[in-house]
């Protein structure tokens, strides 16, 4: 019989060291994402099934939970994503014109791990920007997302951009089944040369070693001009081109340090991305740390198909990549029941310090607090000195 203190496989406690530095994060990015104009939902974490997936695919579907509501026999889901929630309140609960942005960051639930080291329970962190179809709005989740990165201390962020058009550009005119378009798209999403080539071998020439040209284009800015010359040159892989170059030269101006390349083949969730994409690496990673995208589609199973652009991260993920939070500095305080000692703590709890009160028989746990400063009696006064020092802090 399993022991009962066992957790499901890819399910994790959080505990306090962690937990913290989580918190401290969530907070930065939310502020960040509220200093850009992104209002704050808190969508539930179970919704009816249909509601949760529509318009995304069977790749949500198969990462879904789903359970019967006992009150009314539906099929109810816990949510893997919360772009399609946030879509919904856009088009539905908000309904305003012109340009709405939204953040959240709450729990979701995969049924399987995205990576062999993957959680099943990610803390998904997002913002997303509806109706604005300009370039704009690309580029300002995009610089949210890499402000998100600076906040969590990660060094040297990589980012690929990569364009969903390119692909809709080679094919245009081919016709395809959606089961051979999606074939292509996963081959080219992980580079499977050998699929590739086998899935397109039946298509015209210039269209099969366009398709197969695109693996190669993986780079920096040179990618874009050997994109120009083997690429056919059509309206729509032109102004896909056009635009990648724009958002990375902007990137490059207003993000020190940040390392700007592109992966024409990217085609990861290609049913579900219209335009731009991106994605943003730590240094030296395989994982990416953050996602996103324009996806024009999001909002039409509500029946509001408007602009839409956005992103969003596993704030775990972020904090395991991210600097170490040192340890919060704080104020030991003696228990007692002297009501002079109490007051003082309580003055100085409302000030927003953290006052640890040694309980009778323990010490402070100095992995959880930096007590650079304790709490003591002084000519009858309760003063705060600094730790194993003679004058008080003022």
């Amino acid at each position: 019989m399993p022991s009962a203190w066992l957790l499901p496989e890819h399910i994790a406690d959080i505990l306090p060291a962690q937990a913290r530095h989580i918190e401290a994060l969530r907070r930065r990015l939310l502020d960040r994402a509220q200093g850009f104009g992104y209002e704050l939902v808190v969508p539930p974490m179970l919704e009816h099934l249909d509601s949760l997936l529509s318009g995304t695919g069977d790749a949500l579907a198969l990462r879904t939970f789903k359970l019967v509501d006992q009150a009314s026999g539906r099929t109810l889901g816990l949510r893997a994503d919360t772009t399609i929630q946030a879509a919904r309140i856009d088009a539905h609960l908000l309904n305003r014109e012109g340009v709405t942005r939204l953040c959240y960051c709450g729990p979701v639930l995969h049924t399987r791990p995205a990576a062999p080291q993957s959680g099943r329970e990610l803390l998904q962190f997002g913002a997303e920007v509806f109706g604005h179809a300009g370039l704009e709005a690309d580029l300002e989740v995009i610089e949210l997302a890499c402000d998100c990165l600076r906040l969590a201390g990660v060094a040297e962020p990589v980012l690929d951009l990569a364009d969903a058009r390119l692909l809709r550009g080679v094919l245009a005119g081919v016709p395809l089944g959606a089961q051979a378009l999606a074939a292509i798209a996963d081959a080219l999403a992980a580079k499977d040369a050998a699929t590739l080539a086998a899935r397109t071998d039946a298509l015209p020439p210039e269209i099969r070693e366009a398709l197969r040209a695109l693996p190669d284009l993986y780079g920096d800015a040179e990618v874009l001009a050997a994109a120009r010359e083997r690429l056919p040159a059509r309206a729509l892989v032109r102004q896909a081109l056009d635009d990648l170059a724009w958002l990375a030269g902007h990137l490059r101006h207003s993000h020190d340090g940040l390392r700007v390349g592109f992966d024409l083949a990217d085609m990861g969730g290609y049913g579900y991305y219209s335009g731009a994409r991106f994605a943003a690496y730590a240094a030296g990673a395989s994982d990416a740390l953050a996602r996103g995208g324009r996806y024009d589609e999001v909002g039409a199973a509500f029946g509001r198909n408007r602009p839409a652009a956005g992103f969003s991260l596993d704030l775990k993920a972020l904090a395991d990549a991210a600097s170490t939070a040192p340890a919060s500095a704080a104020i030991q305080a003696p228990w007692g029941e002297d009501a002079a000692l109490r007051d003082a703590v309580r003055a100085l709890r409302d000030a927003g310090e953290i006052v640890v009160a040694v309980l009778p028989g323990h010490a402070v746990d100095a992995a959880a607090y930096t007590c650079d400063r304790e709490l003591v009696q002084e000519r009858g006064r309760w003063v705060v000195r600094a730790a194993a020092a003679a004058d008080p802090i003022p």
